[in-house]
């Protein structure tokens, strides 16, 4: 006589052992699990078992399936790589993760002061690092990414304008563009400004001829997408603000140890991407956006995120860490709520304040020189090679862009063959910008080493010979 087939509890579900989901129906006056479903039309219902691949038996069968998945992926650790575009390898100092790998961070969701130590002032000292960096008054809590940064900054500068143009300029990336786009459109007209196609540099007479007195803000990135550093950002500013429209930008947070801060030439809101401030990519990943405006009322009072504050206790020289401006986020206000935040952005900020702290002023700056240095030699390199050119003439910070027009090979055919080479080749942007031709978007950072640049240089002297 054969068994019967013994139910499946699983060790992570205590609900799954029969005894326990028995008490529970029967508390509910239900016989059967299917009783709970009876309000779903059978037309809507699935009859039969999914088509799934049978359980796992044990916690290391599961492990061993994952693990074999994982190692058909090369990570910038095996391959060098030459890819950025929005995320690139950057070093992360041990201590980022060492500190965002502690409980009372990694697993912390918006929990209060008495039962949350340590959060709200690692959320503070975030945003003072990033104020001293940017030279603003004003960081709260960060958002999604540099993109969700870079569309908040334009709502936020048409509510204090009180209008509904946006200027944007045509040499951001097409997903951010887009993502813009889909986000303000109920709010904002999003109107594009043409950019130089010999520098890549943003077209101000497109640009004052464009701008009109209905345009609430005039964005522009620095370094821009395609990598050039913007050096008339005052003239930019200037032209905003004698047509009564704010100037916003978006801005690499590991180039402004070396360039000058956008406040200084004009900038009334600043945002950008965390990612390279000590923060591992993590498909896709991980990243962050910063927003930052000046200590005025009009601006404080539409500032869509929560912000920390410090003050001091009953008790001398203990200080009190505490949280504001919750009434205008979406954790209030929901769906009228002035914009939405993240919580695993939350867990990055406790990277970037790490990082800050341990670079310092003469950390950023020799990062930032590092970087310039070793941008400016692949340029060189690679411009010596027959047949490859790079199309832009402005100075470039981490990205430039290379053409392959001459050399008879498309970007992606060229891509593939350096992956044989174990190297990542630079994004293909041909679609995004087909006027640039068959072009490409190599980042070079402060990980590139001069071998990596060499190496990648006789790679593709061989491929395009």
């Amino acid at each position: 006589m054969s068994e019967a087939k013994k139910p499946t509890v699983h060790p992570y579900i205590p609900n799954s052992a029969p005894q326990t989901s028995a008490e529970m129906l029967d508390f509910v006056g239900a016989k059967s699990v299917d009783e709970l479903f009876t309000a779903i039309p059978e037309s809507l219902r699935i009859n039969g078992k999914l088509d799934l691949p049978p359980p796992f038996a044990s916690e290391c069968e599961l492990k061993r399936h994952v693990s074999g998945l994982l190692r058909k992926n090369v990570s910038c650790e095996e391959y060098v790589s030459f890819l950025g575009g929005g995320v690139a390898h950057h070093h992360v100092p041990a201590v980022c993760d060492e500190l965002i790998s502690r409980a009372e961070f990694l697993t912390s969701y918006l929990g209060n002061v008495w039962i949350d130590h340590g959060r709200f002032q690692v959320l503070w000292e975030f945003q003072s690092l990033i104020g001293d960096l940017l030279e603003m008054d004003v960081v709260g809590e960060p958002t999604y990414c540099g993109s969700s940064a870079a569309y908040s900054a334009l709502l936020l500068a048409s509510r204090v304008a009180g209008r509904k143009q946006a200027l944007v300029p045509r040499n951001i990336s097409r997903d951010r563009l887009a993502l813009i786009k889909e986000v303000c459109r109920a709010q904002l007209d999003i109107t594009e400004v043409a950019y130089d196609q010999r520098t890549g540099l943003l077209d101000l007479g497109d640009l004052e001829a464009k701008i009109s007195d209905q345009t609430a803000v005039v964005y522009f990135e620095n370094p821009t997408y395609l990598g050039s550093i913007e050096p008339r950002g005052n003239e930019i500013a200037k032209i905003a603000h004698e047509n009564g429209a704010l100037c916003a930008v978006s801005v690499n947070p590991i180039s402004l140890g070396l360039l000058e801060t956008p406040r200084n030439y004009g900038a009334d809101i600043v945002c950008g991407e965390m990612q390279p401030l000590g923060i591992h990519m993590q498909y896709g990943g991980g990243m962050g956006g910063f927003l930052a405006v000046p200590d005025e009322e009009r601006f404080i009072a539409e500032y869509p995120f929560r912000l920390f504050g410090r003050t001091d206790t009953v008790v001398e020289g203990e200080l009190g860490f505490g949280v504001g401006n919750y009434e205008h986020t979406s954790y209030v206000r929901r769906d009228l709520a002035r914009d939405f935040i993240g919580t695993n952005a939350s867990l990055f900020a406790v990277a970037v304040g790490a990082y800050l702290s341990l670079m310092g002023p003469q950390g950023m700056r020799e990062v930032g020189e590092t970087i310039v240095g070793r941008t400016h030699y692949a340029v060189r390199q690679l411009a010596s090679i027959e047949g490859i050119r790079i199309p832009l003439e402005a100075t470039p910070f981490m990205e430039f862009v290379v053409n392959f027009d001459q050399t008879g090979n498309s970007v992606r055919e060229i891509n593939k063959r350096l992956l044989d080479r174990r190297i990542f080749g630079g994004k293909d942007i041909s679609n995004e910008f087909p006027e640039l031709g068959q072009s490409a978007l190599y980042c070079v950072t402060e990980v590139t080493t001069k071998e990596n640049i060499d190496s990648l240089v006789d790679a593709l002297r061989e491929i395009v010979a």
